[in-house]
């Protein structure tokens, strides 16, 4: 054998390799490789690789992930995708038309796994559901804390809901757990009663704030350096919670927020001649 030339076992792989990759489309799509791939322009590694993801559609969406950690939602490109995934250039456009469906799957994807992670965190709280809610906000700010790009884009104005059912039903199953937990705590007795859509909203908007402050870099240092993102979270928590509590959280040294009367009209006053 000269230096430099395949060995025999590899140089028939090969060949057999081409013998596919050169068979019809009919034949390749249903005998060899998925119907994803792309069979005009389509090296040996894309074919195998593509072969041996068995689900093209979750590898894109994975690849699309780590380039939007990367460089943000300018930063993911179809073709940057398939490229990172291994595949051919045209292989994402049987599962996505264009970036926007792409990148609404991502975010999709963010809010399946932050779901996960809230329900998760509840399970370890058993019968207390104040514990559960303290729990899932401490989930959801570290999911932030740890994938900055990935809530920005689920929070962010690049994608929305309305356009895509599948990324609105995943926003609304996250958004339910918290639904649920504070209809828990109102039968428990530790939440006032109101609606529990409304109290949920409260809590999601204050520990939004707080993701956003982590994921933004806008907390002081010296807030930083005394307490972690957990913590954080979990005495905002409380002090929405002993709040939407009314008077039975009231503690020595605390005050208990007056019940407030509705706003009487203001008079004009009559202006000077």
């Amino acid at each position: 054998m000269r230096a430099g030339e395949p060995e025999p076992e590899q140089h028939e792989r090969e060949r057999g390799c081409h013998r596919t990759l050169l068979m019809p489309a009919s034949v390749l799509t249903t005998t060899s490789l998925p119907p994803e791939v792309d069979c005009v322009n389509i090296s040996w590694h894309e074919a195998r690789v593509a072969y041996h993801h068995g689900n093209l559609r979750a590898a894109l969406v994975e690849a699309a992930t780590a380039l939007l950690e990367d460089g943000g939602p300018l930063g993911v490109t179809l073709r940057g995708a398939a490229r990172r995934a291994g595949v051919s250039q045209t292989a994402p456009y049987r599962h996505f038309p264009d970036k926007g469906a792409l990148l609404a799957a991502v975010a999709e994807q963010g809010f399946r796994r932050l779901g996960a992670a809230m329900a998760r965190a509840a399970r370890g709280h058993g019968a207390d559901p104040v514990g559960a809610l303290e729990a899932m906000a401490i989930a959801l700010v570290h999911f932030a804390d740890r994938h900055g790009a990935h809530y920005r884009l689920m929070s962010g104005p690049a994608v929305r809901g309305r356009d895509h059912p599948a990324l609105r039903e995943a926003a609304l199953a996250a958004w339910g757990l918290l639904t649920t937990t504070v209809t828990a705590c109102q039968r428990a007795g530790r939440i006032r009663a109101g609606d529990p859509a409304a109290f949920a909203f409260v809590l999601w908007s204050l520990v939004h704030g707080l993701s956003t402050l982590l994921v933004d870099e806008q907390i002081p240092p010296i807030v930083r350096q005394t307490w972690l993102p957990a913590e954080l979270a979990q005495k905002a928590t409380q002090v929405l919670l002993e709040g939407l509590a009314g008077k039975r959280s009231a503690r020595p040294g605390r005050a208990v927020a007056p019940t407030l009367s509705p706003r009487s009209p203001r008079r004009r006053r009559a202006r000077r001649p």
